[in-house]
Formats: C-alpha cells, sequence, structure tokens
C-alpha cells in the first residue's frame, strides 16, 4: 500500500514527509483493517511532524504515519473483533486504544486513561491506504454522511462537543468563541445547538465568514477591533482554541462575573482575579460516549463540516496551507482519489 511517513520530525520547509510503498497491516486480536477513505489534517499533526512535542515522547514510534481522523471502510477483522463486517462505514477518532480497566475507563472517562495510545502519534494513523484499528475504539458511521465531510467530526467534532459539554448555557447566554478553523467552526455549531447566542472571534475573514454561515449572531475581526474591549463583560462563557497566552487574557476579560473560560489549548494565565468568582476549565479529546453524539448529531443534520479536498499525496500541500491559514476551515485527504 502506499503511505505517508515521517522518518524524523523537522520543519515542513524540510520536507520530512516521504511518500513510500510500505506493507499492508495484518489486524489482529480484537482489530479491525481500515481502507481508507479520507484523514481530517489537524494543527497536531504539524506539531508531530516538526518536532514540537518530541520532548514528550511524540511521536513515540518511527518511522510514522501522520493522522487521527479517519474514514474508510472495513477491509478485514482480527479474532474477536465484534460489531463489524467488511464493507462497513467506519471512522477512528484520535483516541486509538485505552485499557478499559483504569479508574478513568471504568467511568466513561476513557480519555484520561494514563495508557491511552493516539492515533497517527503512537501508532500509525490515516495518511495512508490503510490502517489498523481497535474495534472498540471504532465507529460506524451512519448511513448518508459522505465519508469525505465525515472525517472531521473524529477530531474537530467530537473536540468540539466535549468543549461545548462543559458549559451550563442554553437561551438567553452568550459564548464566545475564540479561535475557529477546523475545532472552532464545529463549536460554534454545538453552542448554537444549545438555544446560547454565540460570539464568534478571530484574524481570519474567511474563518470569520464561515462562522457567519453556520449561525454565529455575532463575529469580531481581530484585526480591527480588541475582542476584549468590544466585548468586555458580555460573555456567560468562552470557549479558546487559539494557543495564545494574548486570546486567553482577552477571552477572560470578556467574560462576566461568575463566567466560565473553556480551554482546549495549553494556557497560562497570570493575575487571575479571585474576586470574579470565573471558573477555568480543560478540556480533551472526548469520550465514545461524545463521539457517538456527535455522529448521531451528524446523521440528523443538525451539524456539518466545512472541508477543503485534497489527494492523499498532496499531504505536504494541505499542511502547509494549514500553517499559513489558508483554508477556510479542515483540509481532508482523500485516500481513495490516488
Amino acid at each position: 500500500m502506499h503511505a505517508i511517513t515521517l522518518d524524523s520530525p523537522a520543519p515542513l520547509a524540510e520536507k520530512p514527509l516521504r511518500w513510500r510503498e510500505v506493507p499492508t497491516p495484518t489486524p489482529g486480536p480484537g482489530q479491525l483493517l481500515i481502507e481508507v477513505t479520507s484523514c481530517g489534517v489537524c494543527h497536531s499533526n504539524l506539531h508531530v511532524i516538526e518536532g514540537d512535542w518530541a520532548a514528550n515522547g511524540i511521536p513515540a514510534v518511527s518511522p510514522i504515519t501522520p493522522g487521527h481522523e479517519v474514514t474508510g471502510t472495513v477491509a478485514a477483522t482480527g479474532d474477536g473483533a465484534e460489531g463489524f463486517a467488511v464493507g462497513d462505514p467506519v471512522g477512528v477518532q484520535p483516541l486509538w486504544w485505552t485499557c478499559e480497566h483504569c479508574a478513568y475507563c471504568a467511568s466513561g472517562r476513557e480519555n484520561l486513561c494514563h495508557q491511552r495510545r493516539i492515533t497517527g502519534e503512537h501508532v500509525n494513523g490515516g495518511y495512508a491506504e490503510y490502517m489498523l484499528s481497535y474495534a472498540a475504539h471504532t465507529y460506524h458511521v451512519p448511513d448518508g454522511l459522505d465519508l469525505v465531510e465525515a472525517a472531521p467530526l473524529f477530531c474537530p467534532g467530537v473536540t468540539a462537543f466535549a468543549a461545548v459539554e462543559k458549559l451550563d448555557i442554553g437561551p438567553g447566554k452568550t459564548v464566545g468563541v475564540f479561535g475557529l478553523g477546523g475545532v472552532g467552526h464545529m463549536v460554534v455549531q454545538f453552542a448554537r445547538l444549545t438555544g446560547a447566542d454565540v460570539v464568534a472571534v478571530s484574524r481570519n475573514a474567511d474563518h470569520l465568514a464561515v462562522a457567519r454561515e453556520l449561525g454565529a449572531s455575532r463575529t469580531v475581526d481581530t484585526t480591527a477591533e480588541d475582542p476584549a474591549e468590544a466585548l468586555a463583560g458580555s460573555l456567560d462563557a468562552a470557549i479558546t482554541f487559539a494557543p495564545s497566552d494574548t486570546v486567553t487574557a482577552r477571552a477572560l476579560r470578556a467574560l462576566r462575573w461568575g463566567g466560565t473560560l473553556v480551554a482546549g489549548v495549553p494556557l497560562s494565565v497570570q493575575g487571575f482575579p479571585f474576586d470574579k468568582e470565573q471558573v477555568i476549565k480543560t478540556t480533551v479529546i472526548g469520550t465514545r460516549a461524545h463521539m457517538n453524539a456527535v455522529l448521531a448529531l451528524a446523521a440528523d443534520g443538525k451539524v456539518r463540516t466545512v472541508v477543503d479536498r485534497f489527494p492523499l499525496s498532496e499531504a505536504a500541500e494541505a499542511l502547509a496551507m494549514l500553517a499559513s491559514g489558508r483554508l477556510r476551515s479542515r483540509a481532508v485527504l482523500e485516500a481513495r482519489s490516488l
């Protein structure tokens, strides 16, 4: 099969990705072999490829195939891989495997499992014609969903859903979304489904246009005005997916007293005012329950993805466009376009 592999992390400009033929894997016990239809391109893929997370042991193996939001069809099943048949349309999210025994797994919080393995970071991911998954962490894609358009549901979708789930919001409340793009455009939709008003904040005109298309009641262009001043004390909640301390500070200033900030990226906070009784929460990936909820909402037509399509062989080009902010929302690589 063909796959894109990373032998050694390096800046994208140094062309560290290799398009090559590799052996097609064989599913082991509990595993599925997936013929990949598509794989979304996430900013965390850039961190892996360029070595930003090397000090934390990511990527965990070399060479490795990146990519962690994958759709395709079941090509083969391993012993004990129940609930799936050859030909089934399926998807895989970043959570590739968990231990199933720890306190987190036993309480439905398997995204916090200390032994978790992440697709495309600890094991080969979806920038390939085939990949392995565990049946326990593979999902049926509902009939009627396009497999290419469904790919971002398996990272931006589940990540955004989990972030919104951490908030107590609804009609009469106002939520600010700081950092649009892949995850942000899904946050806008899930927040709107609660009945809350959504304010989308970004410096990217295309991202703001997408947010308006998806139901944002107001947008703030940070190249034209300071959102901390424009929104000061007006938000009941804020969700950030922009890894910037400046963005975090702006979001906190935009919050009402007693408001909640949910951060889906690393953050540092200085001078946090205790007397406003504001709350900061963090969020990472999403559970299997979250993923199934996202698929159900998409099948009902309540949320959708906005994608730019690329052939799998053009992964480097898609990543370069992501790095430079030239995508409307989410790039998706199509393996079956080969």
